[in-house]
């Protein structure tokens, strides 16, 4: 592969993960969240058991001050509470509330949508393969 087609398809990765959230975002917007806190409630949500604060920060890839700011917001609209964790005074557990589930179906139904809508036309075996590409450069970023 050239450094023209390598510099090109790392040039397309980052449009295309811009232009998915600003879509996703562009169609979330009458659910009343920004992007930074309607991903924080999907992560929250696929956890099978409650996270720490920290464990929650890297799931969705922010720095803790950065995810403790968006939790008093989350908890402010009654989204999401904080347990303290009797073994560790410093750390706190995060729950969704009752309140969150409907608007994490929301959310999911909406990025379901979009997934079919960007998915269209693409054969299986070409996103399987793709996948194979972008996971071999992800590891080949994270050996650094």
């Amino acid at each position: 592969m050239s450094h023209t087609d390598q510099h090109r398809f790392a040039m397309q990765i980052a449009q295309l993960s811009r232009a998915w959230r600003a879509e996703l975002d562009r169609r979330l917007v009458g659910l009343g969240l920004s992007q930074a806190r309607w991903l924080v409630l999907l992560h929250l949500a696929r956890f099978d058991e409650l996270p720490t604060q920290r464990e929650l920060a890297k799931s969705v890839g922010v720095e803790g001050p950065t995810l403790a700011r968006l939790l008093d917001s989350l908890e402010a609209q009654g989204l999401v509470s904080r347990q303290a964790v009797p073994e560790d005074r410093r750390a706190k557990k995060i729950s969704l509330s009752p309140q969150a589930q409907p608007l994490i179906e929301q959310i999911e139904a909406i990025s379901t949508q979009l997934r079919k809508e960007c998915f269209a036309g693409i054969d299986e075996e070409d996103l399987r393969r793709c996948q194979q590409v972008h996971a071999r450069v992800l590891a080949n970023l994270e050996k650094r």
